[in-house]
């Protein structure tokens, strides 16, 4: 998984009321050392800030899994979402709750 925390991503200007670094720690809580979080810098979808990429296993990617874009991830019960979907398989493993297509985006185009 990936988290996006650069200019706007994670920044307290653009969304006051978001505890991002406790976004961080809960996503390590409940994720590592199974599944690996980092941060990184911008991802180039500042629109859609908060940005969360999860890559599938490479089991899954072997089977054509590719990863997953989620924008605006700015509240606990997407987060809490994110996690229990995950720890089921994440994609191409178990399917994606219709809760979190809501915050599914595309990917920006290089």
């Amino acid at each position: 998984m990936t988290v996006c925390r650069d200019c706007c991503c994670g920044s307290l200007r653009k969304h006051p009321t978001v505890d991002h670094d406790g976004q961080l720690d809960e996503l390590r809580t409940a994720l590592e050392p199974e599944h690996r979080v980092r941060t990184s810098l911008c991802l180039d979808a500042c629109a859609q800030s908060n940005v969360v990429v999860v890559q599938p296993t490479p089991v899954a990617r072997r089977q054509g899994a590719r990863p997953v874009w989620f924008g605006l991830v700015l509240d606990d019960d997407v987060l809490t979402d994110l996690i229990g979907w995950i720890n089921d398989g994440g994609p191409g493993a178990a399917p994606l709750p219709p809760i979190l297509e809501l915050s599914k985006i595309k990917p920006p185009e290089n």
